[in-house]
This record gives structure tokens, C-alpha cells and sequence, in this order.
């Protein structure tokens, strides 16, 4: 290799050639030769190797030890504390069609200028080189990911959250069947952060399977195995007949009954898709990203690309996430970014107990009252900090976590917020009602100081961020997933925020009820109401439910409340679903015939009714 030996010594060239692969070579060597960092280590799988990488983390000062044992804490700059939308795009050439949803950009005008950002950011640090894979080793599932990086704190949160994967390279037999992926946090200020956020890019090129990604270190944009990689495996799937989609993976397991039931589920952010993950007494096999796929079966089969969770902290609390928040206060290794330290312990927002009026958090030292440059008070711990645990650190970690066959899934949740439109549950009429569900997904948010009632976001399959294929491919593929299969999984939708009068209409932990009555339906042992918008449930079957789960008494009011039929709202929903959709290219006609189907159902119904809103009881 045409690397310096003072670089790459002998030891860790050796690493790399055990590898039997021409293509890492060469991306090493042009890479580093670009980046010319003064020092490279090449990490293996061993135990050895991965605590040098937890050492280096606390050596550079990426991470600072706390009090509790195995607890360490990374700040990210002030200005660098979420995913950058803005200056993250998909590198595209002429002949590639994108949807106007996705951030695009000429692919050779962004290498050029990325390129340019690159030469050199690497100078006096040391990079390593990881490998990972995707998904359970060996399977049919996995994926093999090479990542470049100058920052410990990346390759140590790497470790907690991917299933190493250098033994895993050499059974690719020097294929180029892998996705990589360079990474640098650039020049750094005193506080060891990010200097040139202005120059902070974000870019997926499709072509080559790889992403770029400099002059950040939140672990959304810095992580390359994490969203970014997201997008490249999504473009595969749509090449070879299987699904890349947001989706956690949870098991179900119904009181007083020997049988768990999987369920696959999307939702938008804060639609409560991890309270929904990890509701007590069910098992967790992932919470973010999963691959679908037909098994030899002809069933459905999905796998956690990840083994840990790189979670939202704020909230977490004994009472609402008892499971985490055990984990959070307890010796074992876990990485924590952006909270408030005092006396060498973490703080958070929401945590259920009182955080102290000083400290240090992500603007530096910190004290109660303190404001940023624009006169904005900085809040003692970030609202977007975050944990990073491994998976089998939970108590309800699922024994097929690493599975190389998957867990095979028979339901499929989309959840959305809504409040004044969608019942808390209901079941799809068939497997292309049930994608155009997932594909009308909205996410609302209050804009009380604008005097509206909220503002609805448009997030299909809450995956509309990282699409890097054409909307209508992607529904397409999603039609024709489910026909291939034997046996096609039931589509539900959730809403847990329908509101009257201002108030919420469910409680926070109705929802395990809504999991029960769905993995119930799996198994036939509940009728159903057939109603324009779909299937839902018997008064009495929840009612028993309640009663069964939490002692509580349902009344037939509270019913009637949440799954009357809103027609106006749903009306609305419709045109806007529909506005949408005829701006896209080659959307599946199926998909605007469910949407007529639907709009009909609903028209129907109000004039048969005369009724706007219209009580389950009148479909009985």
C-alpha cells in the first residue's frame, strides 16, 4: 500500500491484508492519503482492539467518566446537536430519478466540493478503520460496512450499537459487496468540538455505495452505520426484492397465553414509537431500522440491523420508561451526550426527580438563567440528548436479537399523531389498504403561537427522510413485498393522541391494550367492526381488555368517544394525501384506488348517516 509506514505501521498493514480484499486496500490507501491523518489504527473484532478504542475515548477527551460505573459522557457542539437536514443530500447524475421530496445534488459538482473539504482534515489525528456488519452475522440479512473515522467517540458508540464485523470481511472473499463509509469531525475548537459547522456535509452516493460525512460529531450525521447507511440499504432493497424501512421490531406476548407474536412497526417522530417498543411485559428485538424479507417459507421475516439503541433521554423516567431508566442509573457501559453533569452525575430533562440549578452541559458551564447568543435560555440538558446502550443491557431484550433467520413477523403497526381525525386502533381491509395506510402517514405538531390547531407533516412510512428511491418505486415495492408472500402480515394504524376539547381522550399506557386487541386479531379471537376507514374493535372485547390488563373499568362513552368515525377530518386528510401523490411520478394506480375506494366508503356513510361523526354503533 502507497502509505507513508510512519502512518500505517507494519502491524496494522498486516490487518488489513489478512482482510484478502483489494477494495479495502485501495479505500484505505486513497482515503488516508486524501484526509493524511498522522496516525492510523486498523481495529479488529478482538476484545483487545475494541478497549483501545473505549481508552482513546477518554484519552482525547471525546468522553469524560461519571460517577457510576462504565457511565461515560460526550458533548457535541452547541451547533451541532441533531441531524442537518439541510446540508444532507443524495448525490445524483442525470439519469437518476428523485423524488422532490429528496435533497439531491449534482454527484460530481459534491465530490468535487467534498473532495476539496476532505484534503487534509485528518492532519495530527489518529483515524481508525472499523468494520461492522448489518444485520445478525452470517445470514442472508447481513450486510458488511467498512467505517473511516477520526473521532473515538463515533468508533466507541460504533461498538455499543453494530455487530463487529473484520472476521465477517473475510468471508466476502475480496467482493466489493459493501457499503463504506468516511468520516471526520475536522478542525476542533477548545472544547474539543467542531469548528467549520458552516462546512459541515452530509452526502450519499448511491453509485458507489458510500457516504461522506466531515465537520459534525452528533451521532445522527457522524455514524455512518446509522440513518446514513439507512439510505444505501434502501437502495439495494429496491434493486433485489426485499425492504429497507424505519421500523422497530417488538414480540407480544399476550397474558395467560404460551405464544409470542411479532410485530414490525413505523411512526413518525414522537408518535410514541419506543414507548410502543417497549411497553412492559413484551420483548424488544429492535427500535429503529430493520430489513424485511421472505423466508424460504414464502413468510415474512425481520432482523435489527443494530444491537444497541441510540435513544431520545428526555422523558425517561421510573414511571413512564421503568426498563431504561433502570438501565440509565445502574453500573454497566452506556454512553450518554448532551445532559447535565453535576458532582460527576447525569441530569436530564423530564427524568422525574429535581436537576440542580449548575453544572456542566453542551454550552459549557452552565447555571440556571443562562442564555445563548441570540437571548434564548439554554436549557440544562439538550431536549435532543441522547443515550447509547447496547440491547442486551434490557431485561426484555428478545432471545432472537441475533438470530440469523430474523423473527418472523405477522403484523404491521403505522402509527401516526393526529388529534382530531384517526381512532386509537384499527385494522387495514387488505395487504394494499394497508401500504396505502403506512403511505398516508402524517405526524402533527401544535403551533399554538400561531393560533392553529397544528400542522400535519407528511412522513410515509416515517421514512420520508432517508427515501433515495422514487415515492411511487418505493410504494410499488411495497405492494408487491406482500403479494409475493405466502401469507401477508395484518396491517394496522395507531393514533394515541386523539384530543376533545383539548384534552387527550387515551392515556399513555392505553396502548398496550391497542397491542393486545391487534395481536388478538392475528390469531382470530376477536370480531371486528367494518367501518369506511377499516376494522375496528368490539366495545366489549376492549372493554375486557381494560379490565384484564390494567383492573380498569371502560365505559361505553369513552368508546364511543375514540372510535367514532370523523369523516369531515378524514375527508380533509384524503385531499391532502391525494395533492401530494399527483405531484410523483409513476405512483401504483392501486394506491389512488384505495384512496377513491376510501374516499367513497366515507361519503357514503355521511350521506346514509347524515352524520359527520358517526358513532360505532351505527355500523353494527
Amino acid at each position: 500500500m502507497n502509505i507513508d509506514r510512519n502512518v500505517l505501521n507494519e502491524q496494522n498493514l498486516k490487518k488489513l491484508e489478512a482482510l484478502n480484499n483489494p477494495h479495502v486496500l485501495k479505500i484505505v490507501e486513497e482515503y488516508v492519503n486524501l484526509c493524511k491523518p498522522s496516525k492510523v489504527t486498523v481495529i479488529t473484532d478482538t476484545k483487545e482492539d475494541i478497549n483501545y478504542v473505549r481508552q482513546m475515548a477518554l484519552t482525547t477527551g471525546e468522553e469524560r467518566t461519571l460517577a457510576m460505573k462504565g457511565h461515560t459522557v460526550h458533548y457535541d457542539g452547541y451547533s451541532d446537536q441533531a441531524r442537518d437536514k439541510a446540508n444532507t443530500s443524495v448525490l445524483v447524475t442525470p439519469d437518476m430519478k428523485m423524488s422532490k421530496v429528496i435533497n439531491t445534488k449534482p454527484r460530481e459538482e459534491a465530490l468535487k466540493e467534498v473532495y476539496g473539504i476532505m484534503d487534509g482534515i485528518m492532519k495530527g489525528k489518529e483515524v481508525l478503520v472499523r468494520f461492522f456488519c448489518l444485520g445478525p452475522l452470517h445470514s442472508r440479512f447481513s450486510i458488511a460496512a467498512l467505517q473511516i473515522t477520526d473521532s473515538s467517540y463515533v468508533a466507541h458508540s460504533e461498538d455499543l450499537l453494530y455487530r463487529t464485523g473484520y472476521e465477517f470481511f473475510k468471508t466476502l472473499n475480496g467482493s466489493d459487496d459493501f457499503f463504506y463509509l468516511i468520516h471526520s469531525a475536522g478542525e476542533l475548537d477548545e472544547r474539543g468540538n467542531c469548528k467549520n459547522v458552516d462546512k459541515r456535509r452530509i452526502y450519499i452516493d448511491l453509485k458507489e455505495n458510500r457516504v461522506f460525512t466531515v465537520n459534525n460529531q452528533y451521532a445522527g450525521n457522524s455514524l455512518g452505520l446509522k440513518k446514513l447507511a439507512l439510505r444505501l440499504a434502501i437502495s439495494k432493497a429496491n434493486k433485489e426484492d426485499w425492504l429497507t424501512e424505519h421500523m422497530f421490531i417488538m414480540g407480544a406476548k399476550p397474558k395467560g397465553k404460551n405464544r409470542i407474536t411479532y410485530f414490525t412497526g413505523a411512526f413518525p417522530s414522537a408518535c410514541g414509537k419506543t414507548s410502543t417498543a417497549m411497553i412492559p411485559g413484551q420483548t424488544i428485538v429492535g427500535d429503529d431500522i430493520a430489513y424485511l424479507r421472505m423466508g424460504d417459507d414464502g413468510m415474512a421475516y425481520a432482523v435489527n440491523i443494530e444491537q444497541g439503541i441510540f435513544g431520545i433521554i428526555e422523558d425517561v423516567n421510573p414511571v413512564d420508561d421503568p426498563l431504561i431508566y433502570d438501565v440509565l442509573t445502574s453500573p454497566r457501559e452506556l454512553i450518554f451526550s448532551n445532559i447535565l453533569i453535576n458532582d460527576s452525575k447525569p441530569y436530564w430533562l423530564g427524568m422525574g426527580s429535581d436537576i440542580p440549578g449548575e453544572g456542566y452541559n453542551f454550552s459549557g458551564e452552565w447555571k440556571k438563567g443562562n442564555t445563548d447568543k441570540d437571548g434564548k435560555e439554554i436549557l440544562p440538558a439538550h431536549k435532543n440528548a441522547r443515550y447509547t446502550i447496547r440491547l442486551s443491557e434490557l431485561e426484555n431484550v428478545d432471545p432472537k436479537l441475533d438470530d440469523p433467520e430474523g423473527v418472523q413477523f405477522s403484523g404491521v403497526i403505522y402509527g401516526g399523531r393526529d388529534s382530531d381525525t384517526s381512532v386509537p386502533v384499527f385494522q387495514s381491509l387488505d395487504w394494499g389498504h394497508g401500504v396505502f395506510i403506512g403511505a398516508s402517514l402524517e405526524s402533527e405538531t401544535t403551533a399554538a403561537t400561531l393560533g392553529k390547531s397544528g400542522v400535519r407533516n407528511f412522513s410515509p412510512m416515517a421514512n420520508l427522510d432517508f427515501l433515495v428511491v422514487p415515492l411511487g418505486r418505493y410504494i410499488k415495492n411495497h405492494l408487491e413485498f406482500g403479494r409475493k408472500l405466502k401469507k401477508t402480515p395484518l396491517v394496522f394504524s395507531t393514533n394515541y393522541f386523539l384530543k376533545e376539547n383539548g384534552k387527550f381522550l387515551n392515556e399513555k399506557v392505553d396502548k398496550k391494550v391497542w397491542v393486545m386487541w391487534m395481536e388478538g386479531r392475528i390469531h382470530n379471537e376477536y370480531e371486528a367492526i367494518e367501518t369506511p376507514i377499516g376494522l375496528i374493535p368490539k366495545y366489549t372485547d376492549i372493554k375486557d381488555l381494560f379490565k384484564d390488563i390494567f383492573n380498569r373499568e371502560y365505559t361505553l362513552a369513552e368508546y364511543t368517544a375514540q372510535f367514532s368515525i370523523r369523516v369531515k377530518s378524514f375527508l380533509e386528510k384524503l385531499d391532502r394525501i391525494d395533492s401530494i401523490y399527483k405531484e410523483e411520478d409513476e405512483v401504483p394506480q392501486e394506491f389512488f384506488d384505495n384512496l377513491n375506494r376510501l374516499r367513497q366508503r366515507l361519503l357514503d356513510a355521511q350521506k346514509k348517516t347524515g352524520k359527520d361523526v358517526i358513532p360505532p354503533a351505527d355500523f353494527e
